[in-house]
């Protein structure tokens, strides 16, 4: 069972500076969890610039809400929920106003070809079969819906319990025990083909 993080009596001094408008406070909470927020965002969207874009502005959004912080959750849970918030906003946002990238094709004379990109991966021989499992499991996660996704990297990279999970998502426990399951399942099924990389 996973233990929830209690709030230290420090943790609560630097909250109520925040509160109070102390900028110094801010930084020091944003020191304390900018890598855990930025690896969160990283795991959800697998790319370094949406990461760092999603980090920044959970960051904010805590900035301009931590006046209404309560503590009945641990800062860290809400710091998550702000996060995955952010996430699952910039995924809608994208889903309503698709973009091509300016890049994508190049012109050539009257026809247009796609971008060839270039591979910058480490050659195979130098690819430990440690990575290449760690990169074909990211894949895959990344091919879940948002929710799977959000479940699946609290759970399994963030180490977060199923209840910090729930407040996290906002949804019943038993919500996110069958999001994780059928995650799970769908990983499963699309590793299926990779057996010998991973233990089922």
């Amino acid at each position: 069972m996973r233990a929830k993080p209690a709030v230290s009596a420090e943790e609560k001094a630097i909250i109520e500076r925040c509160k109070r408008g102390d900028l110094a406070a801010f930084n020091e909470l944003v020191k304390r969890y900018e890598k855990q927020v930025y690896n969160f965002a990283y795991r959800l969207t697998g790319n370094y610039d949406d990461a760092n874009d999603i980090a920044q502005d959970a960051f904010l959004r805590v900035y301009n809400a931590i006046g209404s912080f309560r503590g009945d959750a641990s800062f860290s849970t809400w710091l998550f929920r702000i996060t995955t918030n952010v996430f699952l906003d910039e995924r809608k946002r994208a889903r309503a106003h698709p973009h091509a990238s300016l890049d994508e094709y190049v012109e050539l004379d009257e026809s247009s070809v796609s971008r060839q990109i270039e591979d910058t991966s480490p050659t195979p021989d130098l690819v430990t079969e440690g990575k290449e499992r760690a990169q074909i499991l990211q894949d895959a996660i990344q091919s879940l819906p948002e929710y799977q996704r959000a479940v699946v990297t609290l759970y399994h990279t963030q180490q977060k319990s199923y209840e910090e999970i729930a407040e996290i998502m906002d949804q019943p426990i038993g919500t996110v025990k069958s999001r994780l399951n059928r995650a799970r399942l769908a990983l499963k099924e699309k590793l299926s083909p990779l057996r010998e990389l991973f233990e089922f």
